[in-house]
């Protein structure tokens, strides 16, 4: 099953797990009342508040430290065609005998980038690019290194290349790191069993009224689960509907600029 479609089907769940609940809530608040009229809703507005108040405050938290991760991964990719960039043209300063080689290399390299990410979701896939792009750096350095020592390298290629060449290097293990950056699993967990406990209690709440009213609480629900749906998809802008793919055009213009 792929992201997206097990990403809507535990969204649907959450969707009728809380129409469900809040039909459930209903049904006890009015078997409440018909036994104690007067004291169905006696010190019940505080727990509601204090349960609400938690489920607003986490959604806002992981919507706002998601959001953070997705600028974080674009601001990477932006990042990183820089460090190519700077990187390739500091190539001038070697000798022109070994230009062509590590041009062509870095060609190789920055495709390789790009095919890391495009394969997603297939992660096996993916690995096995990165385990490509870690070798051609390998190749870039070993030969980068070699060529700045030569005899008609001036002293600039080693103080201003070497730096720059590090510099790409690191920014694909920093790039990585954020990819797999995601919150617990048991946030997620407490999410949705915030959202089931707070239809719950909801549904109680509506028990007052004589007849359900179903356009509140298929609206309830549905912002519930898209509201958490949003926030899973911004989490993997590699996977679902709400993507970073966009910003991997810059790297796309670096490959450009190599031809």
């Amino acid at each position: 099953m792929s992201y997206t479609a097990f990403a809507s089907l535990i969204s649907l769940v959450l969707f009728f797990g809380m129409v469900a609940l809040l039909e459930i809530g209903r049904r006890i608040g009015v078997r409440r009342r018909s036994i104690d009229p007067d004291g169905a809703q006696a010190g019940t507005g505080a727990v509601d508040g204090a349960v609400f108040a938690l489920l607003g405050l986490l959604i806002a938290f992981t919507f706002s430290g998601a959001a953070t991760r997705f600028d974080e991964r674009r601001n990477l990719v932006v990042q990183e065609a820089n460090d190519i960039g700077t990187a390739y043209l500091r190539l001038d300063l070697l000798p022109p005998g070994a230009q062509p080689a590590l041009r062509d290399l870095f060609r190789r390299y920055v495709g390789s980038r790009l095919e890391a990410y495009r394969k997603l979701p297939d992660i096996a896939a993916a690995k096995a690019e990165l385990a490509h792009s870690i070798k051609l750096q390998g190749e870039i350095w070993n030969q980068a290194l070699a060529a700045s020592q030569m005899n008609d390298a001036p002293p600039a290629a080693t103080m201003l290349l070497l730096p720059a060449l590090n510099q790409m290097i690191d920014i694909t293990t920093t790039r990585t790191t954020a990819t797999a950056m995601h919150p617990p699993v048991v946030i997620f967990v407490l999410l949705y069993g915030l959202a089931l406990i707070a239809a719950l209690l909801a549904g109680y709440g509506m028990s007052a009224a004589k007849a359900r009213s179903w356009l509140h609480m298929i609206g309830f629900a549905a912002s519930m689960a898209l509201a958490v749906h949003v926030v899973i998809d911004i989490e993997y802008p590699r996977l679902g509907l709400i993507r970073v793919d966009t910003f991997d055009q810059v790297l796309v213009d670096v490959l450009e600029s190599m031809k």
